[in-house]
């Protein structure tokens, strides 16, 4: 290309021409920086939401057997905000830039790949980092099809929600048919996938949440009842809801100040799945006897440190067995929840909003136009 530059420019006066070479060099290097970095989320340092902004980084470039995804829509997770206060690094090895899932297109296959994607295929990835920009590279392992008809934004509100709630429901928990489930942070991007996809395997799901607001949310999308867990003691409520038997399963973000409801309610040799410790991890009593005594499954679980072969086979069972029933017209319909959409510049608002709890579903960043290539 410089060749070319130089050879047009000769046939110029001589004045002329390197003023011309100058001005057209300049515009050549100012191209090959732009095709060479990207915008992304940058964490000045660990701390509040207002460390974060959009700034320039280096576009990354598929290894053996990644794909490079262009990404229209991303998303922001609990974990972003952990990772934003220091709490919570990536994986070795995973990129340093917030984001646990984005939507999109192929636009490159790195070396080795099987063949499975081609060039502009729309796709959705799970991430171990990376997604708050505008191009990351991802295993090709764990990337799904778009649905037909669904768009950038609600396919970005899937990945790491719908299959953290499908491997803590199923590669965990072990849900069966005629189950009953209790869900704890019922309005969370978690909790509305956990109660669609409860019902999808034919169990009752039991919601906890903070306003009328979530718990109507839930009870919209199936869950046979839902309490307020800020309106007194929910383990009595749920005990009476099922007869005093117990729920079967538990699915726990909070930990610590649920313990001993979480005790009290759920069943004889039932499974108690901890995701999370929004509500502290240090306890301050006898959990270890009633554990005993009620031969509990206390089981915990995080997705984002797995092995990439586990990610590989939990998109690939999300993909057969849950996916399709995102498409319209079949007999359980399956729908992300999004409680907002704002740009990618606006992370800072995203993550404060995330924090308060005023969300119901997913809040997801807009990186760019469906048809434009730059923010």
């Amino acid at each position: 290309m410089l060749g070319v530059v130089q050879r047009h420019c000769r046939q110029l006066q001589p004045g002329l021409s390197h003023v011309l070479f100058g001005v057209l060099l300049s515009r050549l290097c100012t191209k090959t920086t732009a095709m060479s970095d990207m915008q992304a989320v940058v964490l000045q340092q660990a701390g509040g939401p207002d460390n974060l902004s959009v700034g320039r980084v280096a576009k990354p470039q598929p290894q053996s057997g990644e794909v490079l995804l262009k990404v229209f829509a991303t998303a922001v997770n609990r974990a972003d905000t952990l990772q934003r206060k220091g709490l919570y690094p990536p994986p070795k090895g995973a990129s340093d830039i917030l984001g646990l899932e984005a939507a999109g297109k192929v636009d490159e296959l790195g070396p080795d790949c099987k063949g499975r994607w081609k060039h502009g295929d729309k796709v959705m990835a799970l991430l171990p980092g990376g997604g708050n920009a505008e191009f990351v590279t991802v295993d090709e392992d764990h990337l799904m099809a778009i649905p037909e008809g669904m768009t950038y934004q609600e396919a970005a509100a899937i990945p790491e929600v719908w299959l953290t709630a499908y491997q803590l429901l199923h590669f965990v928990g072990g849900l069966q048919e005629g189950e009953t489930v209790l869900i704890h942070a019922g309005g969370s991007g978690v909790g509305t996938a956990a109660t669609q996809l409860s019902r999808l395997a034919g169990a009752r799901p039991i919601i906890t949440a903070g306003t009328p607001d979530k718990l109507q949310k839930a009870t919209d999308l199936g869950a046979v009842t839902a309490f307020n867990y800020k309106e007194g003691e929910f383990a009595q409520k749920v005990l009476d809801e099922t007869n005093g038997k117990g729920v079967d399963v538990i699915l726990d973000c909070v930990g610590a100040s649920f313990w001993q409801q979480n005790v009290r309610c759920l069943a004889l040799e039932g499974r108690w799945v901890l995701y999370g410790l929004l509500g502290g991890g240090s306890i301050d009593g006898d959990l270890l006897s009633q554990v005993l005594r009620k031969r509990i499954n206390l089981l915990g679980t995080t997705l984002r440190t797995r092995s990439k072969q586990y990610k590989a086979s939990l998109v690939k069972s999300f993909s057969e067995r849950a996916l399709p029933h995102f498409v319209s017209g079949g007999s359980v319909q399956l729908r992300p929840i999004i409680d907002r959409v704002v740009p990618l510049q606006d992370i800072s608002q995203a993550h404060s909003c995330m924090e308060d709890n005023k969300n119901t579903g997913k809040i997801v960043l807009s990186v760019r136009e469906d048809e434009r290539d730059e923010l």
